[in-house]
């Protein structure tokens, strides 16, 4: 069983919203260097969208900055990824990622070999 779990992917046209959530069990998601990534097939590299370090500081990809937004509730041991304004183009499977690089967390957003832990995703589907 994946340590983590996506939800919240379903079909939406152009312009709507969603939110997208994982839980995670065996680690807490304030101690941890989180990321969003998604991928078109899963043969395809893994585009990374937005990170959270173990500080609360963000970065996303040119692709969805000012669209999308990264967010965590501690209490809840829940991550978050707010989709805003979505176009066809954001179609994908959507992957939560965990034990990123500590201390090298936002600079790695990319790099999905570097983060240990993954879920099986959550698809998107944005139609015209």
């Amino acid at each position: 069983q994946a340590p983590l779990v996506e939800s919240g992917g379903d079909s939406v046209q152009r312009g709507r919203s969603l939110r997208l959530s994982c839980t995670g069990s065996g680690f807490s998601t304030g101690q941890n260097c989180m990321a969003w990534f998604r991928g078109a097939t899963d043969r395809q590299a893994r585009e990374g969208l937005a990170v959270i370090d173990e500080d609360g500081r963000t970065r996303y990809a040119d692709s969805v900055k000012g669209r999308f937004t990264i967010s965590r509730d501690n209490a809840k041991n829940i991550l978050y990824l707010q989709m805003n304004d979505l176009e066809p183009e954001d179609t994908a499977m959507y992957y939560c990622a965990a034990e990123g690089p500590a201390g090298l967390c936002l600079m790695n957003m990319e790099r999905d070999w570097l983060f240990r832990s993954w879920g099986q995703g959550t698809r998107v589907n944005v139609s015209s």
